[in-house]
């Protein structure tokens, strides 16, 4: 598992179309946030295997869950 996040500047700014200035502020929050949804995503994802009587997680928890996750997120 990765114990440092990736750089998510360089993936924002090949991602838009439109030149865009991210400030190191502003990149930490997005950071923050990425882990805390990944760190949630998780901890469904591990409920979801519990509740199947499953010791692992395995992808389909993830994907089942990624979707209410993302809907949620969304708002």
């Amino acid at each position: 598992m990765m114990k440092k996040a990736p750089k998510l500047k360089s993936i924002i700014k090949t991602k838009t179309k439109r030149s865009i200035n991210v400030r190191p502020t502003s990149e930490a929050m997005i950071e923050l946030l990425t882990l805390l949804f990944l760190s949630s995503l998780a901890d469904e994802a591990k409920a979801r295997a519990f509740e199947e009587k499953s010791a692992t997680i395995r992808a389909h928890h993830v994907r089942a869950v990624a979707k209410k996750m993302l809907k949620k997120a969304r708002g």
